[in-house]
């Protein structure tokens, strides 16, 4: 396994097998990355026609809301916990979801086959997510919503998570 950035880990091997150590690898190193992330790709590179990734989120990651035009998505919790909020194309919440692992009486696992506004919010210390979605991988084809701060604007960020937690308050299902 190799690693192209501090972030990511891509497998270089036609055969792949995830370990508790590598997760655990994951979980610690995303807490280290400065954008508390760390991804393990088991697909050879970007232009994969399917995309399985291992990606281990700290508890203050934030991650813009986004969409993938013309992707599926679909994500399986391996640890920890967070929320799922869903957009209109305006910026309103339409749902929030709570995912957590298997047995512990929520949801697991998710599928969006259409395009729309998504973001996690981590609420554990350490979210693990198994997440699969079809190629190839093209940074351009990501469109982030208008109407939330990019990753570089902190104070943005603070604004739009504050107003977002007072809004979704009492609506996770």
């Amino acid at each position: 396994m190799v690693s192209k950035i501090p972030e990511i880990i891509v497998a270089e091997s036609d055969f792949v097998a995830l370990s508790d150590e590598m997760a655990g690898r994951l979980a610690s190193g995303s807490v280290a990355t400065p954008r508390g992330r760390m991804r393990f790709c088991a697909h050879a590179n970007s232009d994969n026609s399917l995309h399985e990734m291992v990606i281990a989120l700290a508890r203050d990651t934030y991650i813009r809301p986004h969409r993938h035009a013309g992707k599926s998505e679909s994500v399986h919790v391996i640890s920890g916990y967070g929320d799922l909020v869903r957009f209109d194309d305006g910026g309103r919440v339409q749902s929030v979801l709570r995912v957590e692992p298997y047995g512990c009486g929520g949801c697991f696992y998710y599928r969006m086959a259409v395009p729309q506004y998504h973001m996690l919010i981590v609420r554990s210390d350490v979210l693990v997510v198994h997440e699969t979605t079809n190629g190839p991988f093209r940074p351009e084809e990501t469109e982030f919503a208008p109407w939330a701060p990019d990753e570089t604007d902190e104070a943005g960020q603070t604004l739009f998570l504050d107003r977002l937690e007072k809004e979704i308050a009492g609506r996770v299902s």
